[in-house]
């Protein structure tokens, strides 16, 4: 019988505010993170907003040596990470320090890093790159410096999945200390992709909403007057581990994370397949691996980006998912408040959907004010909803059509 997986602390950090508490509370009430970008100048940009993190301080979390050694997504990964530290009082000690790792994803990494350096380099020759770049760009750094910050020596991962970034970690960890690997990992995933190139490359894509006049009002999952998803940057850190152990110091359990599924599209770079037929086997694996029926679920945090055809082929995928109990679902997207974290998504809501499950309450899906006739499903509107939550679906969905599932349970001893 494989060992069963518990969530003992939760590290949240996004445009939402900083930490999980104040993220959970606009949550609930329906807050936009979304406003015209800061950090450089969107003259000419098609695309001017984006949910930026504010007040974000490094050294309340790094060592002022060591700010300049990390790009923005490796703090944000730390700051994270010591927050669900911190809530689930695990102590990593030379006796166990062995059975816990560490598995933090990111689509996109050093990107601030990257294009600084770039700048560098055309500005003043190649003596001019810091000899930090590397290591301060590349994605599994994230997960580096963690280990190192907490001395965590059993596994040592990142994922690179685009979107299903750090949904991929989450569930990796999940089948690591299923299998008697580790006891415990600190697991999420971690973006900062807020950049000129970024901002401009999604754009060229058509990817990104240009309602610049109403940033908060941009980001409309299942509207049909959306146009496209808004950029946001933070991070999601999960501490998981296995019942016994977590029994053992008395931690105290948010749920548990019974289900995880993985597919392919093997459609499109970009697009999801037209058919939603990555989407519904990723989510019928999580429930199969959960040993549960599809009935028994009631709340999805959807992937819900605000494109036209996620949105539309998401919706479809839950209908051919759940049958009939597709209109009986909650089904959410908190991206409508946080912008798509890239990468960093599906940690972020991973800790949104456990919080869901341990207080039994569905955040709202915003400014969704014209529904979309081909989505018309119940995505809690406007307001958070209090509501029996026994179990909660997590769908990542990225480029290259890769998927991720995660499914929570409300946790029963």
């Amino acid at each position: 019988m494989s060992r069963r997986v518990v969530i003992t602390g939760i590290g949240l950090v996004s445009s939402l505010g900083i930490g999980t508490e104040a993220n959970w509370k606009a949550l609930v009430c329906g807050t936009s993170g979304v406003d015209r970008v800061t950090r450089f100048d969107i003259t000419g940009y098609a695309a001017q907003i984006a949910a930026e993190v504010r007040g974000f301080d490094p050294l309340d979390y790094v060592e002022k040596k060591d700010v300049k050694k990390m790009d923005v997504f490796i703090q944000y990964a730390i700051a994270a990470s010591q927050f669900a530290m911190d809530d689930s009082k695990l102590s990593i000690t030379e006796s166990n320090a062995n059975d816990i790792g560490v598995f933090i994803g990111s689509g996109i990494g050093g990107f601030q890093t990257i294009e600084r350096e770039h700048s560098a380099l055309l500005a003043g020759g190649p003596r001019k790159i810091s000899p930090f770049f590397i290591p301060s760009a590349i994605i599994n750094l994230a997960s580096g410096h963690v280990s190192i910050r907490f001395g965590a020596k059993g596994p040592n991962l990142a994922t690179c999945t685009a979107c299903s970034a750090s949904a991929h970690a989450i569930g990796e960890s999940f089948e690591i200390i299923r299998r008697g690997d580790a006891e415990a990992m600190i697991a999420g995933g971690s973006e900062a992709a807020i950049t000129p190139m970024s901002l401009g490359g999604f754009a060229a894509l058509r990817a990104l909403s240009t309602r610049n006049d109403n940033p908060r009002g941009a980001s409309r999952p299942f509207d049909r007057d959306r146009d496209g998803f808004i950029i946001g940057e933070g991070a999601g850190v999960l501490i998981l581990e296995e019942l016994e152990f977590a029994r053992r110091r008395n931690a105290h359990i948010y749920a548990e994370l019974v289900g995880y599924g993985m597919s392919a599209d093997a459609y499109h770079i970009t697009a999801p397949s037209e058919d939603g037929d990555g989407g519904v086997r990723v989510m019928k694996m999580a429930i199969r691996k959960a040993g549960i029926r599809p009935d028994e679920v009631n709340y999805i945090n959807a992937h819900g980006t605000s494109t036209p055809y996620n949105d539309r082929l998401e919706t479809m995928a839950i209908k051919k998912c759940f049958g009939d109990h597709a209109y009986k679902l909650a089904v959410s997207s908190t991206k409508s408040m946080t912008g798509h974290l890239l990468g960093g998504a599906g940690g972020l809501e991973a800790g949104i959907s456990t919080l869901a499950v341990y207080n039994q309450v569905a955040p709202p899906t915003i400014n969704l004010e014209n529904p979309d006739d081909e989505c018309d499903l119940d995505y809690v509107p406007h307001t958070g909803r209090q509501m029996p939550i026994q179990y909660a679906l997590s769908n990542s969905f990225g480029f290259g059509g890769t998927n991720a599932t995660l499914l929570f349970k409300k946790f029963e001893s």
